[in-house]
């Protein structure tokens, strides 16, 4: 017989490798549905290697694709680390996006200096709203908010479709459910001339290490931890809960916000209802391989996108399905579940005299 035993004290190299082993794995048992495909398997992942970091432009493209999947995976790691989960990284997504269209597409016009800041906020604002009502909903009345957020995010986008077919439609596409577009001096500036990589990579690198700063070295950080490890023990020790609880909430929203106004301010110039492939549900995949660190997720976020943009280029090179990208990203979460599974428990067996 064998049994499940918790580990006295987890190894802190296991732990810490365990994202690594994950990606890893799932790579490698990403070359069972290729070698199906008829596809040469060593030629394949050169491919996908040759398509991330063959060019500048493959580079920068990697870079822009991760930008959105830091702020998401930054946004589910903040509210994971006080047990609060935030599965409507999408919905907040898109409220970010509107929030800096309708403030950002000529409401108020200024100079850069007072424009993008203006269109950062509005997106950070909205997008911690959207999240705040969950956070209330289980504060008050103990609704699961895994449910509220995850149901939040269909509602957000009929209303944002809504609103791009009414208020926000520009009369000048023609028919076509678009908002108007963001003025130049609310745009992200672009970091190298001709690439589509902008302003927005470098904010979130800037908030990744502002959270890892805030959650490591301040009492607010502490508190989310204290409320994540035991609410009941956090409440005992004098820590307002749903206080905290209902600011993690606000947190996390605005950081899935700015994934939106990163996207529309720095990359599209206008919202569409397509704007976002799934970043806010991919960022959640980030936040677990990242083990919920700030600055894990941007390795984590770098990681999938390589994922994504170098299965493109195969897929185009090689003619292999392009979803060998969403297996690969699922079989990493898979991985990084068992993975941390198997640091915190071990498998034991039981001999028949110690069974007696």
């Amino acid at each position: 017989m064998i049994e499940i035993v918790p580990r006295e004290q987890p190894s802190r190299l296991l732990t810490s490798g365990i994202p690594i082993l994950a990606a890893v794995a799932a790579l490698a048992l990403a070359a069972i549905p290729l070698a199906f495909a008829g596809a040469p398997i060593i030629e394949a992942y050169g491919q996908m290697f040759t398509g991330v970091f063959g060019s500048l432009f493959s580079f920068t493209e990697m870079l822009t694709r991760a930008t959105p999947l830091i702020f998401t995976g930054l946004a589910a790691a903040v509210a994971f680390k006080a047990k609060l989960w935030n599965i409507g990284g999408e919905g907040q997504l898109y409220l970010g996006a509107m929030a800096a269209v309708w403030v950002g597409s000529g409401m108020i016009d200024g100079p850069p200096i007072l424009m993008v800041p203006l269109v950062l906020l509005a997106g950070m604002i909205a997008g911690g709203l959207g999240m705040l009502g969950p956070a209330v909903l289980k504060t008050r009345f103990g609704a699961d908010e895994v449910v509220t957020s995850l149901l939040l995010n269909f509602i957000i986008l009929i209303f944002v479709q809504m609103m791009l077919e009414g208020p926000l439609k520009d009369p000048m596409s023609l028919g076509w459910p678009q908002s108007e577009p963001i003025i130049d001096s609310a745009t992200l500036p672009k970091l190298i001339a001709k690439m589509r990589l902008h302003a927005g990579f470098l904010l979130a690198i800037a908030t990744a290490i502002v959270a890892y700063v805030i959650m490591a070295m301040t009492v607010w950080g502490l508190k989310v931890r204290a409320v994540g490890e035991n609410a009941a023990a956090a409440r005992h020790a004098g820590i307002p809960v749903r206080r905290v609880f209902l600011s993690v909430a606000f947190a996390s929203g605005a950081l899935a916000g700015l994934a939106g106004v990163s996207e529309v301010a720095g990359l599209r110039g206008y919202l569409t209802a397509d704007l976002s492939p799934g970043f806010g549900y991919t960022g959640i995949v980030v936040a677990m391989l990242a083990g919920l660190s700030p600055l894990g997720v941007v390795l984590a976020a770098l990681y999938i996108a390589s994922v994504f943009v170098g299965t493109d280029s195969m897929s185009r090179a090689m003619g292999v399905s392009s979803f060998l990208a969403d297996l690969t990203v699922s079989m990493s979460l898979i991985c990084v579940l068992l993975g941390g599974f198997f640091a915190r428990f071990r498998i034991r067996r039981i001999t028949r005299g110690e069974d007696a």
